[in-house]
């Protein structure tokens, strides 16, 4: 632990340069509210901070910058734990107030609107099928050869998934008559059912007088519906480019976000590891060493089911982010309990 003047002008340290982004110096820090000393004191007392690890130096006459540990210690012990202004929480309101559709659209507009208020790139994951259950069925003739299965779930998601029918039909392909009786065989034995009990309910026999057609693509749709869990949704991405110097970086970060099942898994892992804030290092990932992020997780019916949260430069306004995401993930959760 800092004593109260070392933890003062670590603070004061850290809130300049998130909002300068240039080395600050002691001259600055000594007219901060809460430090009220030389600057002498400052100096000696910035050394000391960078002596353990808490502040770095760029070069040898400029000032002193946090490091991933001043970070750390920031938002452990000095962040105001902060409220949306009125502004912001009156467009969170406004914002879910209005809100409907299909729950695709209404996560990736969530993104967005979390990138908004704290300038930041967001990402939110949805909430897992199993929470949901089968609405509705529906099978689309692309060609003779290749259909789309479409499900649409209580939760307001809309399901995808491409039937390959080439192999299983006779030379004359799938008619479409065929495709709407193997639609209808399907809502009759998924309408209120779990998507994942999809391969289960679908034997592989249909009602008798079916064609043979018929039989292929319900068979069909049983062995490629892979329908994917985890749905990330990702708002802010262009604000990426001017929030590090260094290009490689920028096309690091976004080249990460681009992969769904490693963002989705990393921000799981932030939360079973306890964390609310990962700086740098601590998202184990190289291309995130200049970057932090934040989360929380939102709930339906007091249950937790996906996750909201906003990466950053580590340098990001952390009483911000956490006020945003705390707000935003909760009226989120809100709004999906209410259905």
């Amino acid at each position: 632990m800092l004593d109260d003047r070392k933890a003062s002008i670590l603070r004061a340290v850290v809130e300049e340069y998130i909002h300068s982004a240039q080395p600050v110096g002691s001259g600055h820090i000594a007219a901060a509210p809460g430090v009220e000393v030389s600057s002498a004191t400052v100096r000696n007392d910035m050394a000391t901070l960078e002596h353990e690890g808490f502040l770095a130096q760029p070069h040898t006459s400029a000032g002193r910058i946090p490091t991933q540990a001043g970070y750390r210690y920031y938002v452990d012990h000095l962040a105001v734990r902060g409220t949306l202004d009125r502004a912001s929480a009156q467009q969170v309101r406004a914002f879910f107030d209005r809100t409907h559709g299909e729950l695709e659209q209404m996560l990736t507009d969530t993104s967005r609107l979390l990138s908004g208020l704290t300038g930041t790139a967001a990402v939110v994951t949805g909430p897992p099928h199993e929470t949901a259950v089968v609405r509705s069925v529906q099978i689309v003739g692309l060609t003779s050869r290749l259909a789309l299965l479409v499900v649409v779930l209580s939760n307001g998601a809309v399901e995808k998934t491409t039937i390959e029918l080439d192999g299983v039909l006779d030379a004359d392909g799938a008619s479409e008559a065929d495709l709407t009786r193997a639609g209808a065989h399907l809502q009759r034995h998924l309408v209120g059912r779990h998507l994942d009990e999809l391969a289960a309910v679908l034997g592989p026999d249909v009602e008798p007088g079916s064609t043979s057609a018929v039989a292929a693509i319900v068979a069909a749709a049983r062995a490629s519906a892979s329908l994917d869990d985890d749905h990330l949704y990702v708002g802010g991405t262009d604000r990426m480019a001017g929030a590090f110097e260094a290009v490689e970086t920028v096309r690091e970060v976004l080249g990460l976000l681009e992969q769904q099942l490693v963002v989705v898994t990393l921000l799981r892992d932030v939360l079973d590891r306890g964390l609310q804030v990962a700086i740098g290092s601590e998202t184990g990932m190289a291309p995130l060493a200049e970057c932090a992020l934040v989360l929380a997780p939102y709930e339906i019916e007091g249950e937790p089911v996906g996750t909201v949260g906003v990466l950053g430069p580590t340098r990001m306004d952390y009483a911000q982010a956490l006020a945003a995401v705390a707000v935003v993930s909760k009226r989120l959760g809100r709004r999906l309990s209410e259905g």
